[in-house]
């Protein structure tokens, strides 16, 4: 039997964590999630196979601004972790810096986010 894959999802809209959350859970992967990244960074040490992390967060009193921040802050943990990008965002020159500082994949957030999210996860984990 194979190990129990670990996502971490960041995300501080509580609707999409838990959707994200109750599609993705299975016997195979547990999900652990956060609702900013100052979470996600302290925890780094679980060695997650997988982080969802969204783009933009509302409450401006967490540590990191945004999704690159933490994305930044993720690969100086640990630069081979793959990292999905959530966003409502559809500018091509966000989507290129996030690229540049080393996405796996993004995945926007509309009515078949939990579909291309698995679809996404499924290809990154499978390479």
């Amino acid at each position: 039997m194979a190990d129990k894959r670990l996502f971490f999802l960041v995300d501080d809209d509580p609707i999409i964590r838990s959707l994200v959350e109750s599609r993705l859970s299975n016997e195979d992967i547990t999900v652990i999630s956060f609702d900013s990244g100052e979470g996600c960074i302290e925890s780094m040490d679980k060695e997650p196979d997988l982080i969802i992390l969204d783009y933009i967060f509302s409450e401006s009193k967490t540590l990191y601004r945004d999704g690159m921040e933490v994305l930044e802050m993720i690969k100086e943990v640990d630069p081979k972790v793959p990292v999905i990008m959530l966003s409502g965002q559809e500018d091509g020159t966000v989507v290129l810096e996030l690229a540049r500082k080393g996405i796996s994949d993004y995945v926007i957030k509309d009515k078949n986010l939990v579909e291309n999210l698995k679809r996404s996860i499924v290809e990154l984990l499978n390479n």
